[in-house]
């Protein structure tokens, strides 16, 4: 297994594997260096979990609503690069 790995575990039954597979590409996208890899988990139940490295960054649940991929960015900026800038995501209207 290459680290860090980030899983998206979606609903099969809310038909949520399109909303995953673009997370996972911004993510592999903004992050080509800093992800070894790159996870989507089927699951049931209304999930939408985001993890790396087994840390649940976001929860559908939790948070009440998928994430804004600008904040979930940050979120896996904050982990794998801190250093880094993320250009217009980082500014705040």
């Amino acid at each position: 297994m290459r680290t860090p790995r980030l899983e998206i575990e979606y609903c099969t039954q809310c038909r949520w594997l399109l909303r995953a597979g673009w997370t996972a590409q911004e993510l592999l996208t903004t992050f080509t260096a800093e992800l070894g890899e790159v996870a989507l988990i089927p699951g049931t139940g209304g999930v939408f979990d985001v993890r790396l490295d087994g840390e649940t960054l976001w929860s559908r649940k939790e948070q009440e609503g998928f994430p804004d991929l600008a904040v979930l960015k940050q979120l896996v900026r904050d982990r794998v690069a801190p250093e880094r800038s993320l250009g217009h995501t980082d500014r705040k209207n």
